[in-house]
């Protein structure tokens, strides 16, 4: 019985290495993929990864994840061949698309072939025998182009060689290599859609593909670079004529826009000034932007929520979806151990949670009076609000804490049902969060929530004696939830349930909204995992998930003052990404190499 079991044991152990070793090797193959066609969007045109089971003769066997291929038939006369595609056709949005053949064995004649075919091409043949079917033969060295007669062109190959077949999707031709050098141009006007093939026809005949599972034996990334500088060299060289001024003022106006969009006030007033332009906003109303901005890009959504409620009444009430959003994100926040809510109540966060270099200093808000009336997201005692704590706030007993009061106000009149508690009315003082940019890297800062342009900014603040006390605890220290606190934890889980209240009065009021419950299901299921931050659904706590939510409010505050939602300059890069998706279903491979984002960084 007890080697019964061991025996169980070790094939458990086999299955489970095996396993392993090929999700490493699916995991190599997607980042090879993505590495060499960066353009090609799978959802929509997969790329060949194996040989398709499915569309070959049946003459061909299949073996090793459908990666090698084997010839099983009699393999008498050229009836016998056989051939397999791959499972999908070639993107057009690889630009070049390369693959290799390694010859396991030649088998008794070699009659091997390699290279490319249509979909429906008679499958009963060797490649390029037949219309829209390209192939490079082993046992003469000819190309075949839809033609049972051969031309000159390479060495023949044998066992032990590796046969590559690249196809260039610009100029619509093909090249072979062997054993690593590039064979010349066998194939000139091909048309789109095609597939790599390979056929064999004696006996003994066995082959192997790569399409990215290992290193190419050919520098392909070389030859892409070469391709992927002819086009920019294209790009560059389009002719401006005599619109030049007019152009150069258009992009003048977009960039101030989106200076101004984004709430870079400092740069904004001087490249407004040394263009001649005039700023289309009230210089103190983008320096409340930028205050918001900052609150959410370090992770302090409760202040963020209060601050906005504080300068743009009703906005939130008059957009429920916005202000749940923003509160569901602050709960990810709690879990992380970065909102004031939970820091406040003794919890040390480390630096990896606090993400944003260079977060504001904690902000210190007008505190809040609880109202006995709220069903949920109630006030609680101003003893200790958004990292601000009073000497009587905490005691030895972790239950015997009072709990923050959670930040920010109502989506829904207060007759109904108040979230939050009452607001503030008092200003906020612009020494309260120190909000200016003083260093810039490649023009964006730490606040920039555009979607195509992130940088980080050098902009430091000097830290008080709490701060640098917490930097050296949280160097020491681990991720933890909500910071390490008990109760900060318990804060965070109250903070769930009136969240989750909140969802059930929006779905009876405004009707079922898919996007919000898988919102809050998202970020509840972080709690299911001990170590939240290396769980499937962590990347929730990642600080670049606060950058949609930030372009969020602030395009919503934007419509507050009749000025557009997206920038005129996002608007364009939108455009262009647009048109180049439109070039890759169309087949024009050059937008493989024309990215907008090689011309923004």
């Amino acid at each position: 019985m007890s080697g019964q079991s061991s025996g169980c044991g070790f094939l458990m152990s086999v299955v489970v290495h095996g396993d392993s070793a090929l999700n490493e090797q699916e995991k190599e193959l997607n980042q090879r993929l993505r590495r060499l066609y960066p353009a090609v969007n799978e959802n929509e045109t997969p790329l060949p990864r194996s040989w398709s089971p499915k569309d070959k003769f049946s003459y061909i066997g299949l073996s090793q994840n459908n990666l090698r291929v084997h010839y099983k038939g009699h393999g008498k006369t050229p009836k016998d061949a056989a051939s397999v595609r791959a499972t999908h056709p070639i993107p057009a949005a690889c630009g070049v698309y390369y693959f290799e053949v390694k010859i396991i064995s030649k088998g008794r004649d070699g009659y091997m072939g390699i290279g490319l075919s249509a979909q429906g091409v008679n499958m009963n043949r060797l490649p390029g025998w037949d219309k829209h079917s390209y192939g490079y033969h082993g046992d003469d060295g000819h190309s075949f182009c839809s033609s049972g007669t051969g031309q000159p062109y390479g060495p023949t190959f044998t066992t032990g060689d590796v046969i590559g077949c690249c196809v260039n999707l610009i100029n619509n031709t093909c090249f072979y290599t062997k054993n690593g050098h590039s064979l010349g141009i066998a194939f000139t006007d091909l048309p789109p859609n095609l597939y790599p093939t390979v056929g064999l026809q004696t006996p003994g005949e066995v082959v192997d593909a790569n399409f990215g599972q290992h290193p190419f034996v050919f520098d392909i990334e070389d030859y892409m670079r070469e391709w992927r500088t002819k086009i920019q060299a294209q790009i560059d060289r389009f002719p401006i004529g005599e619109r030049e001024g007019e152009w150069q003022s258009m992009i003048q106006k977009m960039v101030a826009s989106y200076l101004v969009h984004h709430s870079y006030c400092a740069t904004a007033e001087a490249f407004a000034k040394s263009t001649d332009q005039a700023v289309h906003e009230e210089l103190a109303s983008i320096k409340n932007r930028q205050k918001i901005q900052k609150l959410v890009l370090s992770g302090r959504m409760g202040e963020a929520i209060e601050t906005t409620q504080q300068l743009y009444p009703n906005l939130l009430e008059r957009n429920p979806d916005l202000l749940f959003m923003l509160k569901v994100r602050q709960f990810i926040e709690m879990v992380n151990g970065t909102d004031s809510e939970v820091r406040c109540l003794g919890g040390r966060s480390p630096k990896s949670q606090d993400s944003y270099p260079g977060s504001p200093r904690p902000f210190s808000s007008p505190s809040h009076k609880a109202s006995s009336s709220q069903p949920y997201l109630t006030g609680f005692d101003s003893n200790c609000c958004n990292g601000v704590t009073s000497n009587k706030s905490h005691s030895s007993s972790p239950h015997s804490h009072k709990p923050c009061p959670p930040a920010s106000g109502s989506a829904l009149p207060a007759s109904d049902v108040s979230l939050n508690g009452s607001r503030s009315q008092q200003p906020i003082s612009s020494n309260d969060v120190d909000m200016e940019v003083d260093h810039f890297t490649n023009g964006v800062t730490e606040s920039s929530s555009n979607g195509f342009l992130n940088g980080s900014s050098k902009h430091t603040a000097e830290p008080d004696d709490c701060d640098a006390d917490m930097e050296v605890e949280s160097a020491q220290s681990k991720r933890q939830l909500c910071g390490g606190s008990q109760a900060a934890i318990e804060r965070m889980i109250h903070f769930g349930r009136e969240l989750q209240s909140m969802s059930e009065h929006l779905r009876r009021e405004c009707g079922k909204n898919s996007a919000n419950k898988k919102m809050l299901k998202d970020a509840f299921s972080l709690l299911a995992y001990s170590d939240p931050w290396s769980s499937p659904v962590g990347y929730q706590l990642d600080s670049i998930q606060r950058e949609p939510v930030c372009s969020t409010l602030n395009s919503a505050i934007l419509e507050t003052h009749n000025l557009p939602k997206q920038p005129p300059l996002a608007q364009a890069v939108g455009q262009a990404a647009q048109c180049l998706a439109i070039m890759a279903r169309t087949g024009s491979g050059s937008c493989a190499f024309a990215s907008v984002d090689d011309y923004l960084h």
